[in-house]
């Protein structure tokens, strides 16, 4: 028997989608809804990362909100972690915002392609 994404739970959708984000990238919760077919559910993704903060298999610090900014950054196991981690793949950040957002942001629907 097949499993279908309908039958993976939501959270580890949003898990799979995030750890294929690359390395040096970042996306937000918004292209990761729409990736998975949920638009809407934005702020689910982000309580589905909100569990995922501190796992290493996870790349979280990776997901922004529709800014660039670091909206999740209080969710990790300190304030400036994830400002830290995208620092420590060239990603700069500037007053809890990724310059070059634009530049730097991945599209889930690349992979669609």
């Amino acid at each position: 028997m097949q499993t279908s994404a309908s039958d993976i739970p939501f959270i580890e959708q949003v898990w799979e989608v995030s750890r294929l984000i690359p390395y040096g990238r970042v996306t937000n919760y918004g292209a990761i809804a729409r990736a998975l077919g949920t638009a809407r559910s934005s702020r689910m993704v982000g309580w589905a990362l909100k569990a995922a903060a501190d796992q290493t298999d996870i790349p979280a610090h990776r997901v922004l909100n529709r800014h660039g900014r670091l909206s999740g950054k209080m969710h990790f196991s300190s304030p400036c972690k994830m400002q830290e981690l995208l620092e420590a793949e060239g990603i700069q950040v500037v007053n809890d915002t990724v310059v070059h957002f634009k530049e730097l942001f991945w599209d889930p629907f690349e992979l669609l392609d």
